[in-house]
């Protein structure tokens, strides 16, 4: 079954938000951005909503695409164009997210072949990603001297970790380094906002501590609550940055999806059917709208902000298996402050 929102969106409708993605699929099996080249984040996202609306076959071209690409550290280039690196760094959120693609596929298809197919992929990726961790905690969003970490970046990292460690449950080969490393990266998002870089004016960093499990019960309830009137734009949906007259699809339905990770339920529908005036006729929806000059911007309909429109269907509907797949992140184990971050010493008497 298609995922739907009764009043909102039909079946049929996201039925073709999906035909939208796969008809922008490059032969190789790559699902790129307006601009033409490929990364593995939006990439698994297009992935993920191809599967939530029966699109196997677009998938599996998909999922191919990202073992073929896939370098010998784990990692993917951050940019490949006409199958060539085009920015060859490597982004730890980046290979974490093949993760929760790979979860996601499992819950929805039950095809355990499949998963242990992937398996290899996902272990390689992860073990990139943990390999980037800080002694504080926090990961670094990429390989090179200097890097730093980015609050989005690490909550998405956060939920491609648990979800790895219930793949790893679910296939038979624990791994408790992913869930340690989990664990105190979720300290770090939770307690060390000087762990990161300053990237506050874009509404990710607002709702992903939230979106990616980090955050969760009265805290995330205000976090959100917060921020509200700083990025919600009623009957639009939600600004991509706090200082600019422009809301964006893929970023009002990431919102969607945590708020019903939290059970706002009343805020996540309107979000989702007040963004839908980004929808076009052919089922794909336009990347943004400049609501002071009244115009889509940028001029284009991208396959990632129509995939953030299916998964946040599915959520509201709970059609799929894997309709929980983002509220289902906030199930953290513990809480583990490493010694490098400062709250041990802190609390110990003076």
């Amino acid at each position: 079954m298609i995922p739907a929102v009764p009043g909102v969106v039909t079946g049929d409708e996201i039925a073709a938000t999906a035909a939208s993605i796969a008809a922008v699929q490059l032969p190789d099996g790559g699902v790129p951005w307006p601009e033409g080249h490929v990364d593995a984040w939006n990439h698994v996202e297009c992935l993920m909503a191809m599967t939530a609306a029966g699109l196997r076959e677009a998938s599996a071209r998909g999922w191919e695409w990202l073992r073929r690409h896939q370098r010998a550290d784990g990692s993917w280039p951050m940019k490949v164009l006409n199958g060539e690196p085009l920015e060859d760094r490597g982004e730890s959120n980046h290979a974490a997210y093949v993760a929760v693609g790979v979860w996601h596929d499992l819950l929805v298809t039950g095809d355990e072949a499949f998963a242990r197919e992937m398996w290899p992929t996902v272990g390689r990726a992860l073990d990139f990603v943990t390999g980037l961790q800080t002694r504080r905690g926090e990961i670094v969003w990429e390989a090179s001297p200097g890097s730093y970490a980015l609050l989005t970046g690490c909550s998405s990292v956060y939920q491609g970790l648990r979800c790895g460690v219930r793949l790893a449950e679910r296939l038979g080969d624990p791994r408790p380094d992913w869930e340690l490393a989990a664990d105190r990266l979720g300290h770090v998002l939770r307690e060390h906002p000087e762990a990161f870089a300053d990237k506050s004016r874009f509404s990710m960093d607002w709702y992903y501590p939230v979106l990616g499990g980090a955050l969760r019960g009265d805290r995330a309830l205000r976090r959100l609550d917060d921020d509200w009137d700083r990025f919600a734009v009623a009957g639009l949906g939600i600004r991509c940055v706090s200082d600019q007259p422009w809301v964006t699809g893929a970023e009002s339905c990431e919102l969607v999806l945590t708020l019903d990770a939290v059970g706002d339920d009343d805020r996540a529908l309107k979000v989702f059917t007040e963004m839908q005036h980004l929808r076009h006729p052919g089922g794909g929806y336009w990347t943004g709208w400049q609501f002071v000059n009244e115009r889509h911007f940028p001029n284009e309909r991208s396959a990632y902000t129509a995939a953030a429109v299916i998964l946040a269907a599915d959520a509201l509907s709970r059609t799929t298996p894997a309709n929980g797949v983002f509220r289902d992140a906030g199930g953290f184990a513990e809480d583990r402050a490493s010694d490098d971050c400062g709250c041990q010493r802190a609390a110990s008497p003076a």
